[in-house]
């Protein structure tokens, strides 16, 4: 029973919820510049290159005398090969990504730099008795409590 306690005060944690609704708009992100780049920017990158389609672009594993390098049991089955259009796809993709958390970032920095410039230091209005640790103004020169003297301050 402590070990569930245990978990679900972890669980609770701001940073555990926050992370998991990060995760989950990361992925539903990936799908969506996935997408972007399959269905919109692929396309006509390789209609401008002859109408090739970059998901097909493939090296087949022959050898010079037309035979596969690997052998296949079932002669109707795919032909070993190396997808270097799929590839190029995903590092498509992942520059986008990387490129749109980069900007997200910076502009997070941005605001945290304004956010932080905006907060002035408070300038205190007391202090405190060193006799009997009660608050008093900044400019009093005796406690209201204790009746001590106390040193004079610099504006006061």
């Amino acid at each position: 029973m402590k070990i569930v306690k245990e978990f679900k005060e972890f669980a609770m944690k701001g940073n555990v919820i926050d992370l998991a609704v990060g995760v989950i708009i990361g992925g539903a992100f990936g799908k969506i510049v996935t997408s972007l780049v399959n269905d919109m920017i692929m396309p006509p990158i390789g209609r401008l290159i002859g109408g090739i389609d970059f998901k097909d672009l493939t090296i087949p594993l022959y050898t010079k005398e037309g035979e596969a390098v690997f052998k296949v049991a079932n002669p109707d089955a795919v032909v070993p090969s190396i997808a270097y259009g799929q590839f190029i796809n995903v590092m498509i993709d992942f520059l986008i990504v990387a490129f749109c958390i980069f900007m997200l970032v910076k502009v997070i920095n941005i605001l945290r730099r304004n956010e932080k410039k905006e907060v002035a230091p408070v300038e205190a209005t007391e202090k405190e008795c060193p006799y009997c640790l009660s608050n008093v103004p900044i400019k009093a020169t005796r406690c209201k409590h204790c009746t001590s003297q106390l040193e004079a301050t610099a504006r006061g």
